[in-house]
């Protein structure tokens, strides 16, 4: 039997079919209007139109993605790149230098820049300073004062992100200024990335000109911490000096510019998503207490009443697992897109060229079709003998393939031990004023949730 013989004929060949428009456009904004208005929910119904749905953001068609399966294809088949509404919104920030943004033998380069830093002999080293950072975040809450768990989230994410990558010494004034300015410009880059209204996005409205101020005070501060480094002579054996010492495919070293971007995807994106997923541990800590008691019995039994440190972080299963469910529900990137370099089909689709594809890990992480009682927080669900039934690429919140988070074992790591620092600790409780509604912008978080820790 030769190759030829099993081959289908033409005419045998399936038709690929053009995907189902989903219902509830209107007029000039398309779908623009309903992701603006309750994104998440409108997400979540897209499967029951299908696998792959058409959308139309204002003048723009874009194709949803729902099925487990089919997000997986994007992320490891190389006719889908980084590009698409939500990175085009971002490139403001991000730059197109970044390893965040950059696609091809830039971004294969970048990644064996950064990717030492990350690996997983390397992450122990940055145990001291995660434990140190964790157990004052404990100590400077008093017992019964109200903390506000934005600026408490970003603060420490900041600090051991600019301690352990960046060997900066950084106080909290500058982690404030990140966090005040990052609010402000990834709610406005997700305005832009669902109402792609251009110029109006360049008239001098106050919303506008808070958004500019914002991000111009975002790129002054990559700028002061280069030059900082610059100036001192240093070379600690860190990211930044990797960065600084970094050559071209040409054996040149790199530009201003790609430093400068890839000093923002370090210190930006990761700030951003790693303290939504405290505040969002925080929350879970204050609606569930029966999984914070666990939480604590755990630890105690791991590390006998003393503070809990790095090296027990593997042995914190229960702990561990809260985490995972925590990144299950409410993932701080619940949105994401890829753009089609060439004709090609996606289950059975046909995807034309050029065309940007949109999926939510948030919808998929959700799905009913993949996870029993859906919506409840179950961290036993991630014991071995049960995860084994969670279909494959519908729990992705470090995404797949080259894409692939590279600070994903440095990030489970982090969220671990303060999870168990912080419930060891307090319980805690909603003071007046608070709220913990979910705030969507480009991540998701609480949008002011205001908590008072009370001793154990």
């Amino acid at each position: 039997m030769t190759v030829e013989s099993v081959r289908p004929a033409p005419s045998e060949v399936p038709e690929l079919l053009e995907p189902p428009v989903a219902g509830g456009r209107v007029p000039l904004l398309g779908h623009g209007w309903k992701l603006v208005r309750d994104p998440l929910a409108f997400m979540a119904q897209l499967r029951d139109h299908g696998d792959v749905v058409r959308l139309k953001l204002g003048p723009k068609t874009v194709y949803a993605v729902t099925a487990p399966a089919l997000t997986g294809a994007l992320a490891l088949n190389p006719e889908f790149i980084i590009a698409g509404p939500l990175w085009e919104s971002l490139e403001g920030l991000l730059g197109k230098e970044g390893v965040a943004t950059a696609n091809g033998s830039l971004h294969r380069r970048q990644r064996r820049i950064i990717q030492p830093a990350f690996r997983l002999d390397a992450i122990p080293g940055y145990g001291p300073i995660m434990e140190e950072e964790a157990h004052a975040l404990t100590e400077r809450w008093k017992s019964g004062e109200t903390i506000d768990c934005t600026s408490e989230s970003f603060r420490v994410a900041v600090r051991i992100a600019a301690r352990c990558l960046l060997r900066g010494d950084f106080m909290d004034e500058r982690a404030e200024r990140l966090c005040v300015a990052l609010a402000t410009v990834f709610r406005g880059m997700y305005r832009r990335m669902v109402v792609p209204a251009g110029p109006l996005y360049r008239l001098p409205l106050p919303a506008n000109r808070q958004f500019n101020r914002a991000l111009a005070d975002l790129h002054l501060l990559v700028d002061e911490i280069v030059a900082e480094r610059r100036a001192s002579g240093q070379k600690p054996d860190d990211l930044l000096t990797a960065l600084l010492e970094a050559t071209d495919d040409n054996g040149d070293p790199i530009g201003e510019q790609e430093i400068h971007d890839q000093v923002v995807a370090i210190l930006t994106p990761g700030s951003e998503t790693i303290a939504s997923t405290i505040m969002s541990l925080l929350q879970v800590l204050a609606e569930h207490p029966e999984h914070a008691d666990k939480v604590r019995e755990e630890v105690e039994s791991v590390t006998g009443g003393r503070p809990v440190a790095f090296d027990d972080v593997r042995k914190l299963t229960y702990t561990n697992n809260v985490v995972v469910e925590t990144l299950r529900l409410l993932p701080a990137v619940w949105i994401l897109t890829r753009r089609a370099v060439a004709d090609t089909e996606l289950g059975g689709y046909r995807i034309p060229a050029g065309a940007d594809i949109i999926y939510s890990p948030y919808a998929i992480q959700r799905d009913p079709r993949s996870y029993d009682r859906n919506e409840d927080f179950d961290p036993d669900r991630w014991l071995p003998e049960r995860s084994k039934d969670v279909p494959k690429f519908a729990m992705s919140p470090f995404s797949n393939g080259n894409r692939k988070c590279p600070s994903d074992h440095f990030s489970m790591a982090l969220l671990s031990l303060l999870t168990a620092a912080v419930a060891t600790r307090y319980c805690f409780e909603q003071v007046p004023g608070s709220n913990d509604a979910t705030r969507i912008g480009i991540t998701l978080h609480p949008r002011g949730l205001l908590l008072r820790p009370l001793p154990r």
